[in-house]
């Protein structure tokens, strides 16, 4: 039977390796090759599948792959007192506790930042401490990090010891102010410093030079929560042995929607973190989820990345940071249904109000000339929803995208991702000075300010800077952990598969490859029927549900590929099923006819 011509298409079958293209670029799936009988034999306690999937992910002795799959809280954790200036840190904090001086936790306004504010309140509350205060500033007003207007109203009304969370790294001339006005600052941050550092009474974060804490990839709450850890190992508070675990709830929540990398000591935070987001007391917490329809004794990190970051960050994108931190501060349910309700309507309208950017971004795309780089810009947009936009326009143009909003004032913001032909850092630094005012970020993503002057002249200067420093990149391959079948995926293979979990940078969920399955369904579901479900069977009474999200005007997964009794070979990750139903399903990447 002759393929059918599919726009797009991404898949093709040959032998063990598949090919197609995605983002512009020619991908390849090759099946990866077994682990060798020395890695077998030292992983014998394991099934055949296991010991593949750990020696691809590194793992190479016994000991490191029980470490991997049965994490110790004693044994894989690090002691705190181990980070450059905690010992420094933790004095000046007793003695402010001691002195009763005014603390004030000053922590950044996402998914990071405001559940590693909450640690360090509730660690105070905890201690009966009451002259502290958690102070996040507004992402539209204020911005991100340190501000020198902040710094001096908290100054006046009488703190005397300020602590950052998750951010303060680069904030110089904030800090500078802080010790004039006799406000000492201790920074805890996780983020890369750039040339000059902040004049602070002391500084914790494990990337800088001269420390040796074993792990360098710890998000902001866990910096905070180490530094909980630290206090608690040296002051005398009464405190039930073990308490700090309580607050890896929230530790776990900000590994794993920071997206800092799942292995090492992380790992175990976001093991941990997840058990205890499970048994979480947490009321507001709690009800925000069950209006999400998760429930709690299932929690995964996916619900995580997908479900309660995105309520807790949709708090400063629409509106107010202190939303998100009430409610997972509150202390009864009254105050927590209110607050979980509100941030879940935030959320809603968030999403509605980038579905109807993306709309009017695309309208103009197709009015415009062609520029190997999108640029567009509106001072009403919102600068905090620009990421998920660009995102969104990435992948339906396949071309690197930049857009601006206003943010308070004249300041021009806004955010860029790549659709993997170009390092985005690379092509901004191309751009003449005088350009940008900031930027910075990934190789694929990334953010930056303009003078308002600056934007009539962006799009010319992106495009034409770009084809110096764009990459040829015309090959890309993507492995496939196994080639599996339909009648392999049994409650056992799943429960084993969970060993690994969970799953994210560092530790991707396993790709799957089912060849020559059969089409016996096909459903287009959701409200806008944007999204696609396949039932496919082996043709000897198998069968698997296998679904993809947000196809709606992709040419390829509306493809005539798609129909009854097509014979086709899929590609997707396996996941628990949802909303009530039993069993396990296949997230599809990719298919290709057979």
């Amino acid at each position: 039977m002759r393929e059918p011509e599919i726009p797009g298409h991404r898949l093709s079958l040959v032998s063990r390796s598949t090919g197609g293209t995605i983002f512009g670029m020619e991908i390849a799936y090759r099946v990866r090759e077994p682990a060798p009988p020395l890695a077998h034999a030292e992983f014998a306690a394991y099934p055949e599948l296991i010991r593949n999937l750990l020696y691809h992910r590194g793992l190479r002795t016994r000991a490191e792959a029980e470490a991997f799959l049965t994490p110790s809280y004693d044994l894989h954790t690090h002691d705190p007192l181990r980070i450059a200036g905690m010992e420094k840190a933790v004095e000046r904090i007793l003695r402010a506790i001691k002195d009763e001086e005014r603390i004030v936790v000053y922590s950044d306004y996402d998914h990071d930042g405001i559940p590693g504010g909450v640690i360090l309140h509730d660690f105070f509350k905890k201690i009966a401490y009451p002259h502290f205060e958690n102070y996040i500033p507004h992402r539209y007003i204020e911005g991100y990090g340190l501000n020198s207007g902040a710094v001096e109203k908290l100054a006046e009304s009488g703190a005397k010891l300020l602590i950052t969370v998750d951010c303060g790294i680069t904030d110089v001339e904030p800090v500078v102010r802080a010790n004039e006005l006799g406000l000492d600052v201790i920074i805890t941050d996780h983020h890369l410093s750039f040339g000059e550092l902040p004049p602070a009474y002391v500084i914790l974060n494990s990337k800088q030079e001269h420390c040796d804490y074993p792990y360098d990839m710890l998000c902001g709450a866990a910096v905070a929560w180490k530094l909980v850890q630290a206090l608690i190992a040296k002051g005398d508070f009464g405190l039930t042995e073990g308490w700090e675990k309580w607050l890896l709830d929230l530790v776990g929540l900000s590994t794993v929607a920071d997206m800092v990398p799942l292995t090492g000591e992380n790992r175990v935070l976001a093991h941990y973190g997840l058990r205890v987001l499970r048994k979480t007391p947490r009321p507001g917490l709690l009800k925000l989820l069950r209006i999400a329809g998760v429930k709690p004794q299932d929690i995964t990190e996916d619900d995580v990345g997908f479900t309660i970051a995105p309520r807790i960050n949709a708090a400063s994108r629409m509106g107010d940071p202190r939303l998100a931190f009430d409610l997972l501060s509150a202390s009864e349910g009254g105050a927590g249904e209110t607050l979980a309700r509100e941030l879940n309507r935030l959320n809603d309208a968030r999403k509605g109000m980038v579905g109807a950017m993306v709309k009017e971004m695309k309208r103009t795309f197709a009015l415009r000339a062609e520029s190997p780089v999108i640029v567009m810009g509106n001072p009403e947009w919102r600068p905090g929803l620009l990421g998920l936009a660009a995102n969104n326009l990435m992948e339906a143009y396949r071309k690197p995208v930049f857009l601006w909003g206003r943010e308070g004032g004249e300041t021009i913001k806004g955010s860029c991702r790549s659709d993997g032909t170009v390092n985005l850092v690379s092509l901004m630094q191309a751009v003449p000075l005088g350009t940008f005012r900031e930027f910075g970020g990934h190789a694929l993503s990334g953010g930056f300010s303009l003078l308002p002057e600056a934007v009539h002249h962006l799009e010319a200067k992106l495009s034409e800077a770009y084809g110096g420093v764009k990459e040829e990149v015309t090959t890309k391959e993507a492995e496939v952990d196994a080639l599996i079948s339909i009648k392999e995926i049994t409650p056992g293979f799943w429960r084993e598969l969970l060993k690994l979990a969970p799953f994210g940078i560092g530790n991707p969920k396993p790709l799957f490859m089912l060849e020559r399955v059969e089409i016996s369904g096909v459903k287009r579901f959701g409200k806008e029927k944007n999204h696609l479900e396949l039932a496919l069977t082996d043709g000897f009474g198998a069968e698997l549900r296998a679904i993809r999200f947000f196809t709606g005007e992709d040419p390829y997964w509306n493809s005539p590929l798609f129909e009854l009794k097509r014979q086709v070979s899929v590609l997707g990750h396996l996941e628990a099923e949802s909303f009530g139903k039993k069993g396990v399903r296949m997230r599809l990447v990719d298919v290709r006819a057979a």
